[in-house]
């Protein structure tokens, strides 16, 4: 019960975030780019429900925006991570061997540095474009997928589901496909859950210092950002997109919660 009331709620909430970052164009009051000087640093009030930034922009039109951009980041980031670390993982644990042991030290080597001071290095020497930003959140965010991944087939390939396709003359990439995918996606999905989350507040750090996306593009992360030296006189600058933030986070911890105790009660804390 517990695990279905999480997955709802946390779903539900998710859901409603992606919908209304998807549906910005409709909802939003404003054009977010849209200036008026004369109302900078308007508190919320009629016609700007979240106030309005140092230009006059519409804060609660720049927050839907933002967050189609900053949610997009994130799923990509994970993704890639996810794709990433089954390939290394995969590979690990079926070849086993040289393959194995070369493939986790690497993945000693970039588990041993803090993974956003990685991301903060490599978006130091390049663009600051979303790809970008996805590329270098994947570049740490792979190790943890691939050594999870390698753990469940350890755990799984003396199985005699396994061992059976195996003496049918079965190639590893087949085993894996067919007989170990399946059996470790549930893990997997929990891990993503908890990544993605993750992953958003990771974008907003390089945004916040002005590694991430640029303006006047937004993203939640730009926009605490701009608001960081208005917080005593405007702090409704940063209080929504720093709420949006904190409700996604939470939404994606609660859903990872639901899918572990559903999907993976073995993993249960």
């Amino acid at each position: 019960m517990r695990g279905r009331l999480a997955l709802a709620l946390g779903g539900a909430l998710l859901a409603l975030l992606v919908l209304g970052s998807l549906a910005a164009p409709l909802l939003s009051p404003h054009h977010p780019y849209a200036q008026e000087l004369a109302g900078g640093l308007a508190p919320p009030g009629p016609g700007h429900p979240m106030g309005q930034d140092k230009l006059g922009r519409d804060i609660a039109s720049r927050v839907l925006h933002g967050g189609r951009v900053s949610l997009l980041i994130g799923f990509a980031a994970v993704l890639a991570s996810l794709l990433a670390g089954l390939a290394v993982g995969g590979l690990a644990g079926c070849a086993g061997g040289a393959w194995d042991e070369g493939l986790m030290r690497t993945a000693d080597v970039f588990q041993a540095f803090p993974g956003i001071l990685l991301a903060i290095a490599l978006m130091s020497v390049l663009e600051p474009r979303p790809a970008n930003v996805v590329a270098s959140l994947a570049a740490f965010g792979w190790v943890g997928y691939a050594r999870l991944v390698r753990a469940q087939i350890l755990s799984l390939r003396e199985r005699e589901f396994v061992t059976a396709a195996r003496a049918a003359g079965a190639r590893p990439g087949r085993v894996f496909a067919r007989h170990l995918l399946a059996n470790l996606l549930s893990p997997v999905i929990v891990e993503a859950s908890f990544g993605t989350a993750g992953a958003i507040v990771a974008e907003a750090g390089l945004s916040f210092l002005g590694l991430g996306i640029q303006p006047p593009e937004p993203s939640w992360g730009a926009m605490l950002a701009e608001g960081r030296d208005f917080l005593l006189i405007a702090p409704h600058l940063t209080l929504f997109p720093g709420l949006a933030i904190a409700l996604t986070v939470m939404s994606l911890n609660v859903l990872g919660d639901g899918l572990r105790d559903l999907l993976d009660p073995a993993g249960r804390r």
